[in-house]
């Protein structure tokens, strides 16, 4: 009966759970998540006054009205309401002082709590360099027909090069000798005649127009027909150059032995691999005057412009950038008269001068601005050269010579003196700057130490 009433029991059972139908209810759908819009506030770039901040959003319904806050080190505060309208906003914020600290941070105007603030950024911006100069000025020759310094070079401190033409009155039978360099070796300046006789070169000691030193062992010299492989005593003359050229080389600029360019008249525009010469087609007929580059980290390639004008013909102008050996002309508005000097750092600030000054922070800007609210200088400036975007030197005609700090211009034509006469060319290096050019018939070297 036990083993019976055992069977019935499991029949039972199995059979209650076998007729068993009914199935779980559905489960709802869940929720859609809350999306919350989000704000990211980073730093694009800040010089001595002056700031650039990116604001980067996300899940926004625009437009959308928003604050930006300004906390000043003073402890005070500065408010901009603007309209959001695009996911990223660049913002451009000034009259900030020199070397201080300040932070930003941005939320909508909305106070709805799902409205999360931005992060909270801060921007330390670059200080001034001293306007603190003193500086020696020495003439060479101009009693035997004129002379003059075209460029210059500084190696360090014990070793300065200057290169150009200059004659001065001997004993010899011609009753004078040429000298076509000056040289800094530490203690004093000392005439130098750099021997460039070739197949290309006919004259001994030509004058010389161009210099560009990577150490003191590997120099680049050129005449205007010939390039010089210079070892700081002798030269070697390469003459390859010679039948591609259809204008005089003004200027050189290279980041190193394999990769030099040089510059000149009626569109000249050359470029040395290491190896060969290569004739590079700038796409104008101006005389090409300046160059320089500086290191582009996105692409990393160099980034190279070039400025061509005939000074003292006509207003044309062209502003050159050279990519991959191929040049093309890029934007020049707001640029009214000719161009003499570049000199800029990779999308933090371009300057290109000549009659004016003229700037801007990134290549795509629409507009060259010329600072025409506070005129810098009533002269043509020759060159500009930098050792940073708040430490850079302007120097030109009737002995203007110009530097900015970062915050401001000072000019120190009241300190070196006016003179008829022009400063062509300027290098820097640290706290030592060179100018070079001529005063009335007389080669002339600037040096300032800060």
């Amino acid at each position: 009966m036990r083993i019976a009433s055992f069977f019935i029991s499991l029949f039972l059972t199995l059979f209650i759970f076998s007729c068993t139908t009914t199935e779980p209810p559905d489960k709802e759908d869940p929720p859609d998540p809350v999306v919350i819009p989000s704000l990211g506030l980073a730093e694009d770039d800040a010089h001595c006054t002056e700031a650039w901040l990116k604001l980067t959003s996300e899940d926004i319904e625009f437009p959308a009205e928003l604050i930006l806050r300004q906390y000043n080190p003073s402890g005070d505060s500065l408010s901009f309401q603007f309209s959001l309208t695009t996911d990223d906003t660049l913002f451009y914020i000034d009259s900030l002082f020199p070397g201080q600290g300040y932070s930003f941070m941005a939320w909508f105007t909305n106070t709805d709590s799902l409205h999360s603030p931005s992060n909270k950024l801060f921007v330390t911006t670059m200080d001034t360099t001293s306007h603190d100069f003193t500086f020696d000025m020495l003439t060479f020759g101009g009693e035997y027909g004129s002379c003059a310094l075209y460029d210059c070079a500084i190696i360090d401190k014990n070793n300065i090069w200057a290169v150009g033409k200059i004659t001065i009155g001997d004993s010899s039978s011609r009753g004078y000798s040429t000298f076509n360099a000056v040289h800094w070796d530490g203690i004093k300046w000392n005439l130098q005649q750099i021997y460039f006789h070739s197949e290309c070169s006919a004259v001994d000691y030509p004058g010389l127009k161009a210099i560009w030193a990577f150490d003191e062992k590997n120099i680049v010299l050129t005449n205007g027909g010939a390039i010089g492989w210079f070892n700081g005593d002798s030269v070697q003359i390469d003459c390859s150059i010679n039948s591609i050229l259809t204008g005089a080389i003004n200027k050189i600029w290279g980041s190193g032995s394999d990769n030099i360019y040089t510059v000149g008249n009626s569109g000249n525009l050359h470029h040395y691999d290491g190896v060969n010469w290569q004739k590079l087609e700038s796409g104008t007929e101006l005389n090409i005057n300046d160059i320089w580059g500086d290191y582009n980290e996105k692409t990393g390639q160099w980034e190279i412009l070039a400025v061509a004008s005939n000074i003292l013909q006509s207003y044309e102008k062209e502003v050159l950038i050279i990519q991959n050996n191929s040049v093309q002309k890029i934007n020049k508005n707001g640029i009214d008269w000719t161009l003499s000097s570049v000199w800029f750092k990779f999308e933090r600030k371009y300057y290109v001068v000549g009659s004016g000054i003229y700037q801007k922070k990134k290549l795509t800007d629409n507009i060259w601005d010329d600072n025409s609210e506070d005129i810098i200088t009533e002269y043509h400036v020759d060159k500009i050269r930098a050792n940073e975007i708040n430490d850079l030197f302007v120097a030109g005609a009737f002995g203007e010579f110009l530097h900015f700090n970062g915050s401001s211009w000072k000019s120190y034509q009241n300190i070196t003196g006016q003179f008829y006469g022009s400063y062509y060319s300027i290098d820097i290096k640290n706290n030592l700057i060179v100018a070079v050019g001529y005063e009335s018939s007389k080669a002339l070297l600037l040096a300032g130490l800060r």
